[in-house]
């Protein structure tokens, strides 16, 4: 068993170690080597801050789809083993489907290949593909109790389930729409209705400051990284944008709730009318190049924040100014808790084009949440 163990991490670890054979040996003799690998690598992984869908993301960009999939199928066996997961890390699990979905009692790796039509040493091949992404990871600052914690009574302050039934619907139809400037209405409603919904919470609830990671496609990661940053400083959060790709976002819990659902929204809109733009231009024009739609989702993203700061202005309800400082001060202090060295980072705009077209693209764009 030690052997086998041994063998799987060397081949994780070094390219040119060869896989072991599998194929005579005893399946469940197999699988207690692949779960006892994979245990150590996640336990580590969740000490040093990662998530369920933290992983996934991380797998899914570096490893091939029979690699994701065993990885979904052993975090479902990995979750099992806790009586005890903070809520987020149950919705992340879902979120991916990861499920036992198989006799519990039998061997993941024979149920895979069975699954999968495949060969057990395919299964133990992605396993180890799973494991070559798992031991490369850094730390992250722990942001949710690794699994197994006994957590307290946990109260998330999260949107009203009305209001964001409302907000989902008008930006699931600024999102459908073909006309701009209906997609630019239904955008600021939704925003003003999440701020408003906010403000009036605020003097009675108690701050809930935490932190969430967004991941994003690392197509043009930058200029949707900004686009991120500008939502998230709009609704009274800050950013740090990570190359792994995703951006860390602090605040409280409802505000974090609207920076994602708006984030979402607004980059469905952007790439659709940065690809809207190439495609009226025709093959070989700029705007279909790399420098143009860079360059339009940093102008997009700019014009954006100035819409947001519009539409967010300070309220004049002075209970509430109060309130706004202090909810300020508990983010600031979280934030310097958790990043204690963070670097500006600049990006240069190449096209001129590409910065006229997606500010005018952020003119039309729906700022709303419901």
């Amino acid at each position: 068993m030690d052997d086998l163990r041994g063998a799987l991490w060397r081949a994780a670890t070094n390219r040119r170690a060869r896989l072991p054979r599998t194929s005579s040996l005893p399946g469940t003799e197999v699988d207690e080597a692949v779960r006892a690998v994979l245990g150590r690598a996640f336990e580590h992984l969740w000490d040093h801050g990662w998530l369920p869908y933290d992983v996934y993301e991380a797998v899914r960009r570096e490893a091939d789809g029979s690699a994701l999939s065993f990885l979904v199928d052993s975090l479902a066996l990995e979750a099992a083993r806790y009586p005890v997961l903070h809520p987020r890390w149950r919705a992340q699990l879902a979120e991916i489907g990861a499920e036992v979905w198989w006799d519990a009692g039998a061997p993941l790796v024979d149920e895979w290949a069975r699954r999968h039509i495949e060969l057990r040493d395919d299964a133990v091949a992605a396993a180890v593909a799973v494991l070559a992404v798992l031991v490369e990871l850094p730390a992250l600052p722990v942001i949710v109790p690794k699994p197994g914690t006994p957590l307290s009574d946990l109260d998330h302050h999260n949107v009203h389930p009305k209001v964001l039934n409302r907000v989902r619907g008008l930006l699931a139809k600024a999102e459908s729409t073909a006309f701009p400037e209906e997609a630019e209405a239904l955008s600021a409603k939704a925003q003003e209705l999440v701020t408003r919904h906010a403000l009036e919470r605020m003097p009675a609830e108690a701050p809930t400051t935490t932190s969430r990671r967004l991941w994003l496609d690392k197509r043009y990661f930058d200029g949707k990284a900004q686009v991120v940053h500008v939502v998230a400083k709009a609704n009274r959060c800050r950013a740090v944008v990570y190359d792994l790709g995703f951006v860390a976002l602090v605040g409280e819990e409802l505000d974090l709730e609207i920076v994602e659902l708006l984030s979402a929204s607004l980059l469905v809109q952007a790439t659709r009318a940065m690809v809207a733009a190439g495609e009226r231009a025709g093959k070989s024009s700029e705007e279909r190049s790399q420098a143009f739609r860079k360059s339009f989702l940093l102008s997009y993203a700019h014009r954006v924040g100035e819409r947001l700061r519009a539409v967010n202005e300070v309220p004049e309800d002075d209970r509430l100014l109060p309130v706004l400082a202090e909810r300020k001060k508990a983010v600031d202090e979280y934030f310097g808790s958790m990043f204690t060295r963070t670097v500006a980072k600049s990006t240069t705009v190449r096209s001129s084009a590409g910065w006229d077209a997606g500010r005018s693209a952020a003119d039309r764009a729906n700022l709303s949440l419901g």
